[in-house]
């Protein structure tokens, strides 16, 4: 009789061997829990989340490329907010006068101007008395000038500065004229005085009795009588004249 262990190995050995090794595993494998369909309510919540989802993230999507598109035009007024809190910050208020007070605007040809004070009182809804006012004004043709003085009076509407006391001009140009008033209409860019006037540029100097400068037209009259003294670019003497 032949020994069951020298048997060779049987199909069915071989079955029950594995079978013996995945039940094994099976013992040894950590329990997983067993997934539970989804009930109704799932997904109700599912379909609503998929439903957001379609309108949420295109929308999204369009909003992203919108602030893409309008950020140039945010970061203009971020800068302009902020140069407008600096100059906030140099402002205060003692005793009813206000201390560094600024004035921006334009005139009747679309160009800036600004005003400016150590201090201004607000005697009524028009009218500004200002300690040492200065006023910036561009031209039409780009030229600058700028007036200022030790006293003066802003009416605000009407964009005209009457000025007092020692009152100096400077253009961009090298002339530079002084006198004891003058009165400044911002909005043509027009500057005119009735008192004597001393101006000095390239040109050489000229005393006068008054006179009126058009910043615009790019204009300087000067009434007489008065005294020239022209400058004299082959280096001979200057020589006098009479203004008219």
């Amino acid at each position: 009789m032949t020994d069951p262990a020298d048997r060779p190995p049987q199909r069915d050995d071989f079955a029950r061997s594995q079978e013996s090794v995945r039940q094994q595993r099976e013992r040894m494998a950590p329990s997983a829990p067993r997934r539970l369909p989804p009930d109704a309510a799932e997904l109700a919540r599912r379909r609503l989340l998929l439903r957001w989802a379609k309108w949420v993230l295109p929308a999204t999507a369009l909003l992203l490329l919108s602030s893409i598109a309008v950020w140039p035009e945010v970061d203009r007024l971020i800068n302009a907010n902020k140069a407008a809190l600096k100059d906030l910050s140099r402002v205060k208020i003692e005793s009813g006068n206000l201390i560094g007070a600024t004035y921006r605007g334009v005139d009747e040809h679309n160009r800036p101007f600004m005003v400016t004070a150590d201090s201004a009182h607000q005697a009524n809804p028009e009218r500004m008395d200002l300690t040492d006012p200065v006023a910036d004004i561009l031209s039409q043709g780009g030229s600058w000038l700028l007036v200022r003085s030790e006293k003066g009076v802003y009416m605000q509407h009407a964009q005209i500065l009457d000025l007092t006391g020692e009152v100096t001009l400077y253009r961009d140009d090298g002339l530079m004229m002084r006198s004891p008033v003058a009165d400044v209409d911002i909005r043509t860019g027009i500057i005119a005085s009735n008192a004597w006037v001393r101006a000095e540029g390239p040109f050489g100097v000229l005393d006068a009795k008054g006179y009126l400068v058009s910043q615009h037209e790019g204009i300087a009259q000067f009434r007489g009588p008065g005294r020239l003294i022209l400058n004299d670019d082959r280096g001979s003497h200057p020589a006098d004249g009479k203004a008219s």
